[in-house]
């Protein structure tokens, strides 16, 4: 399994497999919805580099979670992003397909007025993977 798959099916794992979201959202997407109303989670494309070591195959990620939400009330956004970055801390650490989780670090999480009456939350992280088989 390649990397980006990995930290993908992982990250998507994390955000149904809990039921820690503080209000219920009309699913998690990888690629824009056509139809879905808001409130979502986007998992945007994962932006990979090198982190390997002498002797083992690794990879920093830089993760975005968006939380699109319709209307202007910031307070459920944040709510939603913190059970982003919680779902997302609690990821096990195994990832499956050979890839296991080093490290993870909260890069940023803000809250951004789209304009029109709807607001996006972004959660991003840096995950550090490192190869196991």
């Amino acid at each position: 399994m390649s990397p980006q798959e990995a930290i993908t099916v992982a990250l998507r794992a994390a955000l149904t497999g809990t039921g820690a979201l503080s209000a219920p959202v009309n699913g998690v997407f990888d690629a824009p919805p056509q139809r879905a109303v808001r409130p979502y989670l986007l998992i945007d494309d994962p932006v990979l580099s090198d982190w390997s070591t002498k002797d083992q195959e690794g990879r920093e990620v830089r993760t975005a979670v968006l939380v699109r939400d319709a209307g202007q009330a910031r307070p459920r956004v944040r709510a939603l992003a913190a059970d982003v970055e919680a779902a997302i801390a609690a990821m096990p650490a195994a990832l499956g397909g050979g890839w296991r989780i080093a490290s993870r670090v909260l890069v940023r999480s803000r809250t951004v007025d789209e304009g029109g009456g709807s607001l996006t939350g972004i959660v991003e992280h840096r995950v550090r993977m490192l190869r196991t088989s």
